[in-house]
C-alpha cells in the first residue's frame, strides 16, 4: 500500500466508524495538531475520534514521497467545513498529521 492509499484507508475507516481499522494506519506515538489542541498517542487522538465521529469528504488528495495533503470538507456540529491535512507518514504508517481550518462556524453555532 503506497502513502496516499494509507491515507486514504484511514479515512475512509474514520467514515465508517471502523476506528480498529483506522488504528492499523498510525503509529503508537501519532501527533495530532488541530486548530483546537493536539494530541500525542494514538490512543489520545483514538478517544476524541470515538467520542466526536467525525465524517469527511475529500476534495483533492496531493502526495509527495511521505508526505500526503488532503483538501477536504470536514463535517462538525453537521456543518462542512473546508479544512486542509498534511499527514506524514513513517514506514507506511500516519505518524503525524495536522489539519488546519476556519474555526469562526463553530463558534456561531456556540452562541
Amino acid at each position: 500500500m503506497n502513502t496516499t492509499e494509507t491515507v486514504l484507508r484511514f479515512i475512509n475507516s474514520l467514515n465508517e466508524e471502523d476506528f480498529a481499522t483506522a488504528r492499523e494506519c498510525v503509529t503508537d506515538d501519532l501527533t495530532f495538531t488541530g486548530v483546537l489542541g493536539t494530541r500525542h498517542g494514538a490512543d489520545a487522538y483514538f478517544t476524541d475520534m470515538e467520542r466526536m465521529k467525525l465524517k469527511y469528504n475529500i476534495r483533492k488528495v496531493f502526495a509527495d514521497g511521505n508526505d500526503v495533503c488532503l483538501w477536504y470538507d470536514v463535517i462538525m456540529d453537521n456543518k462542512p467545513i473546508l479544512s486542509c491535512g498534511w499527514y506524514q507518514l513513517e514506514q507506511g504508517r500516519i505518524r503525524s498529521f495536522q489539519v488546519v481550518f476556519d474555526p469562526r462556524p463553530l463558534f456561531e453555532t456556540a452562541k
